[in-house]
């Protein structure tokens, strides 16, 4: 076995259907797995099944005899290779219960062998984190990496909560890409605080606009369409800015289960010629899509790292986001420079009051250049990989 070899462990990569999900394992994997010998993912996907005990055991019965059948290996990012495998899970709100069938049904998938790498990273400690675990060679190091919007979810369950200190506990290293998360595991796991760092989503920087726009009239959301996102907010925002300059456009890439509701907002509002509804987008459309327009809004109500904020930036475009505890963090420092963060409060008037701001300052008073430079230092794909490889081969924490 080479001494650069690692195996990643995820319950969210990208796929034909869901093309968007996981996307931020999948730019880990295309930056990391170039200065590896060989890198390995192993998607668990769930695959929510009946809570009939009997029928359960029949679904059990069936993946033994077929899942160490049914991987095949495929090419992806970075030259690594991908292992898709369906984890069969009982439709219950019980994460302990997911991380164990996550487990069970990685043992299966390798017909019970150890994985093969003696480097282990997971993407989500309790359901990548668990499995990997469970599989790792006795000798390997296992890391994890938390992203989850809902962990406090998980850590509010005593079964959850005593899994995720057994977890913290085995690991090697466990990173979060934010301050939010760094401070509810701190607060949750205190006698774990030294095994807890940060480790960033890369970003790519490869690519921008020729130059910075100078109106800010195109704008654009990159974001489900789900509560959190409150792209109802946003569209309340946007009609009270365009009735002061009928020429501005916002574009919505983006799906969910909010989009009539949505839909019906933007015509009641009076919208409907000024807003596009472009549905899920592809991860590759997104720098482009970035640079085509004036504006990056997000109106968030929280976030663990804010990474469309970054991909902005990295196109050269300028953003209006929330203080959700993600951008502000990624910003700090370049805040002014890189366009202008607003309260998280239910009254649109704070992102109108935001915006007709950084328009009077910009393009004079802001720099997206610098602001730019400053974050691609932080998590552009070098960067990135640079950190894990120090961790993986070197031992930083």
């Amino acid at each position: 076995m080479t001494a650069r070899r690692v195996a990643v462990v995820t319950p969210w990569y990208p796929d034909p259907h869901l093309p968007f999900r996981g996307s931020f394992v999948r730019a880990m994997v295309e930056a990391t797995a170039p200065g590896t010998d060989r890198l390995d993912v192993y998607h668990l996907n769930g695959w929510p099944v009946t809570r009939d005990r009997e029928r359960l055991a029949a679904v059990e019965a069936l993946q033994e005899r077929l899942l160490p059948r049914s991987v095949r290996p495929v090419p992806t990012a970075g030259g690594a290779v991908l292992h898709r495998i369906a984890a069969a899970v009982e439709r219950v709100r019980d994460h302990a219960v997911h991380a164990r069938r996550h487990a069970w049904t990685l043992r299966g998938a390798l017909a019970g062998e150890p994985l093969a790498a003696p480097v282990v990273h997971a993407h989500v400690p309790m359901l990548g984190g668990y499995a990997a675990l469970e599989n790792a060679r006795p000798d390997a190091k296992v890391y994890a990496t938390e992203h989850s919007s809902f962990l406090a979810e998980v850590l509010a369950d005593t079964g959850s909560r005593d899994l995720y200190d057994e977890i913290l506990d085995r690991l090697d290293g466990c990173f979060v890409v934010g301050e939010p998360l760094f401070a509810l595991l701190g607060e949750a796991f205190p006698h774990h605080a030294a095994k807890i760092g940060y480790l960033a989503n890369p970003v790519d920087f490869t690519s921008r606009r020729p130059e910075p726009p100078a109106e800010l009239r195109r704008w654009l959301s990159v974001a489900a369409f789900n509560e959190r996102k409150r792209i109802d907010y946003l569209l309340r925002a946007f009609a009270d800015c365009r009735a002061e300059d009928p020429e501005l456009t916002l574009t919505l890439a983006g799906d969910g289960e909010l989009r009539p509701e949505l839909e019906a907002l933007t015509a009641e509002l009076g919208l409907a010629g000024a807003v596009e509804f472009l549905g899920a987008v592809e991860p590759d459309r997104i720098p482009a899509l970035m640079a085509e327009h004036d504006l990056f809004v997000h109106a968030s109500r929280h976030e663990t790292f804010g990474v469309v904020v970054v991909e902005a930036l990295a196109a050269g475009t300028p953003v209006l986001a929330t203080r959700s505890g993600g951008s502000d963090q990624v910003l700090d420092g370049v805040e002014d420079d890189a366009g202008a963060l607003f309260d998280v409060v239910d009254d649109p008037a704070a992102l109108v009051d935001a915006y007709l701001a950084l328009r009077e300052r910009h393009p004079h008073k802001t720099d997206l250049d610098r602001a730019r430079a400053h974050l691609s230092a932080k998590y552009s794909y070098a960067a990135v990989a640079d950190r894990h490889h120090r961790i993986w081969f070197g031992g930083e924490r």
